[in-house]
């Protein structure tokens, strides 16, 4: 017998031959051994399928004719067909076609062939079938409440699931098709179709419906999902969609097979189905910046993603399954090495080493097996892979896809190149709506992964600072390849991650010196670089300034970062002076330095704003490293020490008044006053002004010794301490 279309009305007019043998369908009957009606469970993921397969049906009488997968059933003698495959659709279009029969009070001799449509699975399901057709509802109150209410309705048959499903998918046909006024004409002029296969004399005994309907449950999740993404791709490509159901099944998953516990660490009876749709929600992401958007906003359940990208406008479907496609067969062999993991771990490192990047410990170094397993929560939702690991992945990925053309070694410069430009462009790294940058940040990581070199004609991409950067140092290696290890080893110290223009190309030399001076105290560093000269920045906002901390790496990393920042020069300018001046640093050897300036100022008796932050370890910030309201220039003795990143707050403090009495310091001024009964104390650049509270009158001043350069003759702390001894006398 042949594969034949038919709809649901005329299948049980046709006549079946087999060679010299006919036969006439007249029934169709769902045997004992077939599992339940499944499609109206009250289930998350069957609700989503009724609707889908709602949506399609209703499409397809209102738009275009749909055309359904195979059914596959056994035509005995006497014309009863029990099927095979397609115990779900068929049940789903009898109960559609009884409804739209009921709605438009269709004649008997027209919808009579509902009557041979039956369960066997529990008498119950048989008798209900039978009632239903010959009852017709009222459709002024919900169906299935009007059916239960009836007297041929028993109440144990609520129990039975193939009913009570039923009666689900009755309720939502009625709030889906209620308004299709030609409902069974669309039906009747084969709205829907499905192509069946009849088998003659193929024996489907008991054993064959247990091997086939085993599971005795509903399809899984990533089943459905399988299915349908099948259904997407043979649409437009059916050799296309076989070829990538094969791959599902073998090459694929045997290549995510060792990372098939979801990152549970239970492996033994896990699947691969997670970490398959996982790695597809990153492709439909990659997908979706490739063209030009961002998955903010959208939905990342796979299913509405399948709706997104394959499906619809055939060159989209076939080029973004091309895309799946390579993404996934490029993981399955990569010539030497016997998997991913190895592949990672060859090029990747959380500490430097000879031909490897260095990333973050706080990530995996598979990143591979880090996108299966936390690119998203179990919902499927919420995104838990950061947007640096999603452009470094789409780097590696771009290699293994390009592999061909690209050697090893060109792939390891050119990840070093992505790598530093990840690590300082966090604030370009960005996927708001109202700010993508990412569709440019993956065109330019592609013209560096594949073509070796920046394309500036893409605007808006990695920061400018670390693109100029990486221009440099290819230009510097391209001169000096024996400083290549020199370089990148100073790209991968812990406070530069990767930016170097604090210490520049031109003392590359310093590399070692840099790496002994950091792994001293960082106090006595700060202390160090401020005893030779002035090495602050002021913010963008101007009225913030930075230094080092004594706790903190993040006031580092501002430091040494280009940024909008003024000040960046003369901070390398101070850093190189203090690594001039030896190989080896020790912290007693930074505390020569610092004694030496401080002696310096007090046998000179002159006494720089720069004396107190070395000198006095309260001036010195110890969390972000923040201070406010420095002019340096006009009154560079008046500031405030923040303990905030960004905001005073009751912990900010004038520090010549915390030095002198801490006791009597004002948070309710966020430490700017002195505060002794009714008269308090504030600082000026040249002296200390004692004022009553209510009117602020001035009582006195205390003026401090300055040269003609404005530069203290005295420690203002000593005289200040004094002045409060005496005041409290």
């Amino acid at each position: 017998m042949n594969t034949t279309l038919h709809s649901f009305m005329d299948i049980f007019e046709t006549t079946f031959s087999d060679g010299d043998e006919t036969v006439k369908l007249q029934k169709i009957i769902i045997p004992i051994i077939q599992r339940d009606y499944a499609q109206g469970r009250r289930d998350p993921d069957i609700d989503r399928v009724r609707s889908r397969f709602l949506n399609s049906l209703y499409e397809a009488v209102s738009n275009e004719p749909i055309t359904l997968d195979f059914v596959y059933g056994d035509i005995d003698a006497n014309g009863v067909m029990t099927p095979l495959d397609g115990q779900q659709r068929l049940t789903t279009l009898f109960l559609l076609h009884w409804y739209a029969a009921k709605k438009a009070s269709i004649s008997y001799d027209k919808c009579g062939f509902l009557s041979n449509f039956g369960y066997e699975t529990r008498y119950s399901a048989r008798y209900f079938c039978k009632e239903l057709t010959a009852f017709t509802p009222s459709f002024t109150v919900k169906l299935s409440a009007e059916i239960v209410d009836q007297a041929w309705f028993p109440l144990e048959w609520q129990k039975d699931p193939t009913i009570s499903s039923m009666l689900v998918m009755l309720d939502a046909i009625d709030r889906k098709f209620k308004n299709v006024c030609d409902l069974w004409d669309k039906l009747e002029n084969g709205a829907i179709t499905f192509y069946f296969l009849p088998i003659k004399d193929m024996g489907l005994t008991d054993e064959l419906y247990i091997k086939m309907n085993s599971r005795g449950k509903p399809l899984t999740r990533f089943e459905h999902f399988k299915a349908e993404l099948e259904r997407c791709i043979r649409s437009v490509d059916e050799s296309l969609s076989k070829r990538i159901m094969r791959k599902i099944d073998r090459d694929w998953t045997d290549m995510l097979w060792q990372y098939r516990d979801s990152g549970s660490g239970n492996a033994d009876d896990a699947i691969t189905d997670d970490e398959f749709l996982k790695y597809f929600r990153f492709i439909c992401d990659v997908i979706c910046y490739q063209g030009g958007e961002s998955p903010q906003g959208k939905s990342s359940d796979e299913f509405d993603m399948l709706e997104e990208y394959f499906s619809g406008d055939p060159e989209s479907v076939q080029r973004n399954t091309e895309i799946l496609e390579s993404y996934f067969d490029c993981w399955c062999k990569i010539d030497g090495f016997n998997n991913p993991t190895e592949f990672l771990e060859a090029y990747i490192s959380h500490k430097h080493k000879s031909g490897k990047i260095v990333i973050d410990a706080r990530y995996k170094i598979d990143i591979f097996e880090d996108c299966l397993h936390s690119y998203a929560d179990k919902s499927g939702r919420l995104r838990q892979f950061p947007l640096n690991r999603i452009v470094l992945l789409y780097a590696i990925t771009s290699f293994l896809r390009n592999r061909a053309t690209v050697s090893d070694a060109e792939f390891m410069k050119r990840l070093r190149t992505i790598n530093n430009l990840i690590q300082n462009s966090e604030d370009e790294i960005s996927d708001r709506l109202d700010r993508n940058r990412i569709p440019a940040i993956l065109q330019q990581t592609d013209a560096i992964m594949i073509n070796g070199e920046f394309d500036d004609t893409i605007e808006n991409n990695y920061n400018v600072n670390q693109i100029e950067e990486e221009k440099e140092k290819e230009a510097y290696l391209l001169e000096h390849q024996d400083k290549a290890e020199e370089m990148y080893s100073l790209e991968d110290h812990a406070n530069l991650k990767g930016q170097i223009s604090i210490i520049g190309t031109g003392h590359i030399e310093y590399t070692e010196r840099f790496a002994s001076l950091f792994s001293c105290n960082l106090d006595l560093i700060d202390c160090a670089l401020m005893s030779i000269g002035y090495y602050g920045q002021q913010e963008r906002n101007k009225w913030r300034f930075q230094f080092g901390s004594k706790s903190m790496q993040i006031a580092w990393d501002a430091l040494f970062h280009k940024s909008a920042n003024n000040g960046f020069e003369n901070t390398h300018n101070v850093l190189i002076e203090l690594l001039s001046k030896t190989e080896v640093f020790t912290n007693d050897y930074l505390k020569g330095i610092i004694a030496d300036f401080i002696s310096s100022c007090e046998n000179s008796s002159t006494y720089p704003w720069r004396y107190y932050y070395v000198k006095y370890s309260v001036f010195r910030p110890g969390s972000y490293g923040k201070y406010s309201n420095i002019d340096v220039e006009k009154t560079p003795y008046l500031f405030s020490v923040m303990q905030t990143r960004s905001q005073w707050s009751s912990n900010t403090y004038m520090p010549y008044l915390k030095e002198a009495d801490d006791a009597h310091l004002s948070k309710d001024s966020m430490g700017q006053r002195l505060i002794y009964g009714d008269r308090h104390i504030i600082c000026a650049n040249d002296s200390y002004i004692l004022r009553e509270n209510e009117t602020e009158n001035v009582l006195e001043t205390i003026n401090i010794k300055q040269n003609e350069d404005g530069v203290d003759m005295e420690d203002r702390i000593i005289v200040l301490k004094e002045f409060i001894k005496n005041l409290n006398a």
